[in-house]
């Protein structure tokens, strides 16, 4: 016996005209109805329990006809729950319905229409050039940063009475940087190591592990900032300055390390410890200090800007421009004391070579010798450093000698005329000394500079 009911079908036959059926074609569609009725709710349980729900909902029936390759039934898409009415049709007979909704043509009618949604369209345009953000309108401007500032934090703040108040506050960042507990202890024990003048040991093991280590990826952008922040509270210290300079070297050197987004935030530390105006200890008469105990450290900063010149001037073509014009201004400023003259020197040696010495360190060593160098040298309290800056320049010159093209004949002591086109080229002080030399070669180099 079949469960689904005989009149049903016999109802439906008479509706499109089909007058008598025979009972055994009554109970074989009723079979049939049953059948296809049972996979459409086989294949709509599929649906509620991929979608984690215990409810069988019209869209679950809608796709499993869709699967089935059945026309879905129209007119119960609706997230909304539906109402059903109720109606009597006799006695015992209700008849249950889905209420429809009604609708005010006139308020439909008279309703704003909705804003016309806007092309789609695509354009390109350059976030940086070189770093340095275009003023266009599709870049934030200055005045959006600013705004941005005064956004409050908190999940319940409200942006408009903060702006309105004025408060300054920071937003905190969406996407907080964990470290591991390993890479947390790692770096602490190497800032501890570093800093610590007793053991040697320790500090040359943390120095070789940065510099060989290829699991640091993460810790790059906490020791930029260790670096700042021990450069710019230790002026005075020359150990720590040293140390953040080796440190600096060292992650430079790790071929495993992508250093390159943090180029900008290392070169001011190491231009400090370049061309600092007071770095070490002050001297007075209780406790006498050698001026030039920071020139070491200014030779270190200086062999660091060499190799970040050397790495990374490719993919930066101002970098080179840039460092060359700071070192300039600290090298010919009289008002600069003369460690950070010698900071200049070996820093414009170091970041361009012969060219950069041919370019701006010659034209300049005639006026660098006659307003300050000269008069140092007459100062016994600058006498020393007078004559490390000296040394420095020589060196800087001898670099000349290897660039340059031909040989010169004879010597340059015996010609007067060729000794005194020297001097007036490099300044006395820098020209007898070139002299003392006996390097033909390198006078010339220097004249044809």
């Amino acid at each position: 016996m079949s469960v689904w009911n005989p009149d049903n079908i016999r109802d439906v036959a008479e509706s499109v005209g089909i007058g008598t059926l025979g009972d055994e074609v009554l109970q074989t569609l009723c079979s049939d109805i049953e059948f296809r009725l049972s996979l459409v709710l086989e294949e709509a349980l599929k649906f509620m329990r991929h979608r984690k729900s215990g409810t069988l909902s019209t869209q679950d029936v809608t796709q499993a006809l869709r699967v089935l390759d059945v026309e879905p039934l129209y007119g119960y898409e609706s997230t909304r729950p539906l109402k059903f009415g109720e109606a009597s049709i006799g006695p015992g007979q209700p008849l249950y319905y889905v209420e429809d909704e009604e609708v005010d043509f006139e308020k439909f009618i008279n309703a704003p229409l909705p804003k016309v949604p806007r092309e789609i369209a695509f354009t390109a345009h350059w976030l940086a050039v070189e770093g340095v953000q275009p003023s266009i309108p599709q870049n934030p401007s200055t005045a959006d940063a600013r705004n941005q500032e005064l956004v409050p934090k908190g999940p319940g703040a409200n942006p408009h009475m903060s702006a309105i108040n004025g408060d300054n506050v920071t937003v905190k960042p969406l996407v907080k940087h964990i470290l591991s507990k390993e890479l947390l202890l790692y770096f602490e024990k190497i800032c501890g190591a570093l800093v610590d003048e007793s053991s040697d040991e320790y500090r040359l093991a943390a120095i070789a592990s940065i510099r060989t280590d290829p699991g640091l990826h993460q810790l790059v952008p906490y020791f930029v900032q260790f670096i700042a922040e021990k450069v710019t509270h230790n002026l005075k210290n020359l150990f720590i300055l040293t140390q953040m300079m080796h440190l600096a070297m060292a992650m430079l050197e790790n071929d495993s390390l992508y250093v390159d987004p943090y180029i900008a935030s290392v070169i001011p530390p190491i231009l400090t410890c370049l061309i600092g105006k007071r770095l070490g200890p002050i001297s007075n008469p209780a406790n006498p200090v050698d001026p030039t105990s920071s020139y070491p450290l200014r030779s270190l900063a200086a062999s660091i800007l060499r190799s970040i010149c050397k790495k990374y001037s490719k993919t930066s073509h101002t970098l080179k421009p840039r460092l060359a014009r700071t070192c300039l201004k600290h090298f010919l400023d009289p008002t600069k004391p003369l460690g950070s003259n010698y900071g200049g020197i070996v820093g414009l040696a170091a970041i361009g070579g012969p060219e950069v010495v041919r370019a701006l360190i010659v034209p300049n060593l005639s006026d660098y010798d006659r307003l300050i160098l000269r008069e140092a040298m007459e100062d016994e309290s600058r006498r020393k450093e007078a004559e490390v800056i000296t040394e420095a320049l020589v060196e800087a010159l001898g670099s000349l000698e290897a660039d340059g093209v031909g040989m010169a004949n004879g010597h340059a002591n015996g010609d007067a005329e060729l000794n005194q086109k020297l001097k007036e080229k490099v300044g006395d002080l820098v020209g007898t000394r070139l002299l003392d030399l006996d390097r033909p070669r390198l006078v010339k180099a220097i004249l044809e500079a």
